[in-house]
């Protein structure tokens, strides 16, 4: 009988595949452990990443308990390694579209979240007042534009508003999921372009830098007028498949339609080179049901699908009813945004996933937890990242300072 398992710190996954080594202590899952037939130890996939930076920047993560409530035990030790606020010129506030990711992020960071006062008035209007000084200060507003995305967003806007009007000398945003990426095309006659309407509203306000992860298309950067930092989940969901052990001539990534090739190609690239496969999709009239055609073979094969969001997991889930017809051992569905709406789960959950990994960008209720369920935390990624554009340091330029004796 399977048992329910709750991972805060995986420290047994192995480190050197990911770009960011400590991504691998901020896994967090809830999920049924059970015995998984099919793998080997010798001949296993590795990720092909760049090798670990040690940076010592934050501690792995430790749990967050009730949203912001710790054990005493806890507490102080959390207040011997937090940097000193009153002499730093970086400043952390959370919103409250996901305020555990913005609390994990903090502690990576050494930092604790800025003081703020957001609250709704009975006609629906938001209100913000910053609790602390920001004069001067580098600012980091977290906050997704998940569900309810309106909401969310107009507070998000208003948090900057208020750090602009508090003097700050630096404000960004960081939006772990960008809501309105999806609408950055006109597909007919007299659409909106929803994503550059909502990136002139961000502008506007008084950001002067973006942090995002994973957006729906890469040029969704382009209709920002300020500098977008896009980073990328995929260290933190390779370096979890790599602890499965699944071997290396038993894997194909598959993308689960033709838009997301590109994804899929580079997600298998670091996957040992793993062969990729293509869903097409084709619906060849109004009302008529959508043919599904299989590019690839993945007979006897771990099938592991790449896509960067699940939405209504019709897609991903008519996908895999097809790989199980072609003869597919088992299927993964790994995604950055869970955003889940009905009947999302349903289809998840159904048994033709042997697992869906996804991570905590948008937050998980604990009503839409199934057993199949993974959930990763990408808060030493976007920790590290923010620290980094604070220090005004790439990647490259960390590691040539690190390996310079």
């Amino acid at each position: 009988m399977a048992s329910l398992t709750t991972i805060s710190s995986s420290k047994s996954l192995s480190s050197s595949s990911s770009l960011f080594a400590r991504c691998s202590l901020g896994h967090k899952s809830v999920r049924y452990t059970e015995s998984r037939p099919g793998t080997c130890g010798s001949n296993t996939f590795k990720c092909d990443m760049a090798q670990p930076v040690n940076i010592g920047n934050g501690k792995p993560m430790i749990p967050v308990l009730n949203e912001r409530t710790l054990p005493k035990f806890l507490e102080s030790a959390r207040m011997e390694t937090t940097v000193n606020r009153k002499g730093a010129k970086i400043k952390l506030f959370s919103g409250t579209a996901n305020p555990a990711l913005s609390q994990e992020i903090a502690w990576y960071m050494g930092l604790e979240l800025g003081k703020i006062n957001i609250k709704r008035f009975a006609d629906g209007e938001i209100y913000v007042q910053l609790q602390e000084s920001v004069r001067g200060c580098d600012v980091y507003l977290v906050q997704p534009t998940c569900p309810p995305a309106n909401e969310n967003l107009m507070e998000l806007l208003i948090m900057v508003d208020a750090c602009r009007r508090a003097s700050a000398k630096n404000i960004t945003v960081v939006i772990p999921y960008f809501g309105y990426a999806r609408a950055d095309r006109k597909t007919q006659g007299r659409e909106s372009i929803a994503a550059k309407l909502v990136a002139n509203l961000i502008t506007e306000s008084g950001a002067n830098r973006v942090l995002s992860c994973d957006l729906h298309s890469g040029q969704s950067m382009g209709y920002f007028d300020i500098p977008v930092d896009h980073v990328q989940g995929q260290p933190v969901i390779l370096d979890y498949l790599a602890s499965k052990r699944i071997c290396s001539d038993d894997l194909v990534v598959v993308s689960p339609d033709v838009g997301g090739v590109a994804r899929a190609r580079a997600f298998a690239k670091k996957l040992s080179d793993a062969p990729l496969a293509i869903v097409d999709k084709r619906r060849h009239g109004h009302n008529v049901a959508e043919v599904m055609n299989l590019i690839g073979d993945v007979k006897g094969k771990v099938a592991v699908m790449v896509d960067d969001m699940i939405d209504t997991a019709g897609t991903i889930a008519k996908g895999a009813e097809l790989l199980h017809q072609e003869g597919a051992r088992e299927v993964y569905a790994c995604c950055t945004h869970a955003v889940f709406s009905p009947p999302a789960i349903e289809r998840l959950s159904s048994g033709i996933f042997q697992e869906v990994v996804i991570t905590n960008t948008l937050p998980v209720a604990e009503k839409n937890y199934f057993p199949q369920l993974t959930v990763l935390s990408v808060a030493n990624l976007l920790g590290e990242t923010i620290w980094r554009v604070h220090d005004d340091c790439s990647e490259r330029r960390r590691l040539t300072a690190r390996d310079t004796p």
